[in-house]
């Protein structure tokens, strides 16, 4: 009688965690502001000099929602307003190693992502309009970040994590507009703002150049994603 002969042995399959990191910046131009990342240069094969989006391994002992914020403490010194489990990239050829990786999405506003990143010239910010190539299938990752915040930002509260805890409707308008890259039409959009429960007017307004503005802060009884059962 034959016996079939044991597997042979695989190779070890290793967990990461990654982070696409979301915020605005605005130019002088009067242009709709740019969507930006946050990248890391790779200093060790593979991959060695290439940009990549911050990450690392999970460790053993933590949750993955846990070891989002820590390796993106880490590697950027950010702690964003919004972070999401994005989905599972674990395609064969994706690294030399057999790497599955657990991608979440962040949002962070516009004066957090302006402090100064860590001293090291391996991380910088990049208009995701204009990528340098990247590491493994990251630009995979990053399209499908952009595609799920742009779609998300249609029937969700989400634009919010992008914004001060006092804004203008104009300041809310242009978050929508950056992230689908079109303009808005002012009073459509503030006819459908206003029906959506999800601000509140305050007594202060913003002077500037032109007539004062109201100033909102965003309801916090509602949540910016609902997320079912899971807990917070």
């Amino acid at each position: 009688m034959t016996r079939t002969p044991p597997p042979e042995p695989r190779d070890e399959i290793r967990v990461a965690v990654s982070t696409v990191i979301f915020s605005l910046r605005h130019d002088d131009a009067g242009e709709l502001p740019a969507v930006v990342l946050p990248l890391v240069r790779r200093t060790r094969d593979p991959h060695e000099g290439q940009w990549a989006l911050p990450g690392g391994w999970l460790d053993a002992s933590e949750n993955l929602e846990a070891a989002a914020s820590r390796t993106l403490a880490e590697t950027t010194a950010l702690a964003p307003s919004y972070l999401e489990q994005l989905y599972a990239f674990g395609d064969v050829g994706r690294s030399p190693a057999r790497v599955v990786s657990i991608v979440y999405w962040a949002l962070v506003r516009e004066d957090v992502a302006a402090t100064p990143l860590p001293a090291d010239e391996n991380v910088a910010w990049f208009d995701a309009a204009a990528l340098p190539p990247l590491a493994f299938d990251h630009e995979l990752v990053v399209e499908y970040a952009l595609w799920r915040l742009r779609n998300k930002v249609g029937y969700s509260r989400i634009a919010h994590g992008l914004l001060p805890e006092l804004f203008t409707l104009a300041e809310l308008r242009e978050v929508y507009e950056a992230i689908g890259g079109r303009r808005l039409d002012p009073a459509n959009f503030r006819r459908q703002v206003d029906g959506s429960g999800t601000l509140i007017p305050t007594d202060d307004f913003r002077t500037g150049n032109h007539r004062p503005a109201r100033l909102y802060r965003y309801n916090h009884d509602v949540e910016l994603a609902d997320r079912g059962p899971l807990p917070r």
